[in-house]
């Protein structure tokens, strides 16, 4: 039996237990934050996502609810070598466990390995999918070579430097005292 499943208001445990299954895109305008680190560039710019829903025996007499995220998007972005335009591939591919409260999940994902989320009858996908792209971003996004030559002299061709040797406060002091 075919699903839809709206990715912004999806029950959880309901996804999970049908195996259900969501592809996707949507645009980069539709992400907020996203939309910040890219500097309101791009807002056309597909955003690819598959999630899948499964559980898992645990030993109790339920299974626990787990979900399969992964998404894509070509971020443009400002290269911080050569000061122009990149676009930045950022993607992840995670699994998530789901629990029952709050309480649990704090306890539970300072224990182990996954990450652990709260089950919902509204959970928002999409706002999952962008929190960890925002954790995918390179902290200094540049080019793998820039376009363009990049200049690292610092100094003005025009510029003349001054004498490196620096006269000994003592000397000074020593000519001061001469004088007088």
């Amino acid at each position: 039996m075919k699903h839809d499943y709206d990715a912004q208001h999806l029950n959880m445990d309901a996804f999970a237990r049908s195996a259900g299954i969501i592809e996707g895109e949507e645009r980069l305008a539709r992400f907020d934050r996203l939309m910040e680190e890219a500097q309101g560039q791009a807002g056309e710019v597909p955003l690819h996502f598959a999630a899948t829903g499964m559980t898992r025996p645990d030993g109790a007499p339920n299974a626990q609810v787990w979900l399969q995220l992964s998404a894509e998007v070509a971020l443009p972005m400002i290269c911080q070598r050569c000061l122009g335009p990149v676009d930045v591939p950022v993607s992840f591919e995670r699994e998530f466990r789901f629990v029952a409260t709050e309480d649990t999940a704090a306890v539970e994902d300072e224990a182990s390995e996954e990450d652990v989320l709260v089950l919902s009858r509204d959970f928002n996908l999409l706002e999952l999918i962008e929190d960890e792209l925002l954790m995918a971003l390179p902290a200094v996004p540049k080019h793998d070579v820039c376009p363009e030559p990049v200049k690292l002299s610092v100094a003005d061709p025009d510029f003349v430097e001054e004498s490196r040797e620096k006269p000994n406060p003592f000397a000074v002091l020593e000519q001061l005292k001469k004088k007088s």
